[in-house]
């Protein structure tokens, strides 16, 4: 699976509010890449702004060195990329499986979009459970669960994900965990804001400490984790 995303420079933020300054990483095909930090740190702009969800001021966004700077985000999608938003934002109206279904706009996905879904509910059982159900009346892990496989919909090949535990209980972050760590067996590159700092650096490939809008320093999950002021500041020991 091809999907090399590669970030540099990148400064965004909101009007004349610049937020995220000068930020660079790269995410390769079955790895996960974490961006810890404190709220207010900049994670959920840098995600936005790698998304195209907000406009960069500076910077460069690629996906196998093409680039997509200039692109909408739905053009971003097309390319490759899926952003999973903070507070999972599912239809609640609708049903789990039209839910899935109206995830699959992309052109290059909608032929294979049966194929996706069996894909999905094989990743999330639970899904497939309750396929019929409104997406309002689940729990919040199983609205996560289809936030993520509402992304996996579109075929893409780097996942972003902004705090996917969020909220969660410990059963349901446990099974949101394990459902990165088969993406990442399956070659998606991911890119992962997360609180649980302890569990996503432990699983991590990369990682990146974030604050105050900057990346201030890059090492492998473990070595970000074995760090004493990291260890402090997150984990309180």
């Amino acid at each position: 699976m091809t999907g090399v995303l590669t970030v540099a420079g990148l400064t965004a933020g909101y009007g004349r509010l610049l937020v995220v300054r000068d930020a660079s990483l790269a995410a390769r095909p079955g790895t996960i890449t974490a961006l810890i930090g404190a709220n207010g740190a900049g994670k959920t702009t840098l995600l936005s702004a790698i998304a195209g969800a907000i406009p960069m001021t500076a910077g460069r966004v690629e996906m196998d060195g093409a680039a997509l700077g200039g692109l909408a985000a739905d053009r971003r999608v097309a390319a490759g990329l899926a952003l999973v938003p903070e507070g999972r934002l599912v239809f609640g109206g609708l049903t789990v499986e039209d839910n899935l279904r109206v995830a699959a706009y992309a052109p290059h996905a909608r032929p294979r979009r049966a194929a996706n879904l069996a894909r999905v509910y094989a990743l999330f059982p639970r899904l497939d459970e309750r396929r019929r159900q409104r997406a309002g009346t689940l729990s919040g892990g199983e609205q996560q669960m289809l936030a993520i496989g509402r992304a996996l919909m579109a075929e893409p090949r780097v996942l972003l994900l902004d705090e996917p535990t969020l909220g969660l209980a410990p059963v349901m972050a446990r099974v949101v965990f394990e459902c990165v760590a088969a993406l990442r067996a399956q070659g998606f590159a991911i890119v992962m804001a997360e609180q649980d700092v302890g569990r996503t650096l432990a699983l991590a490939d990369r990682a990146c400490l974030m604050a105050n809008g900057t990346i201030l320093a890059e090492d492998t999950g473990p070595a970000m984790l074995a760090r004493p002021d990291v260890r402090r500041a997150y984990l309180g020991l």
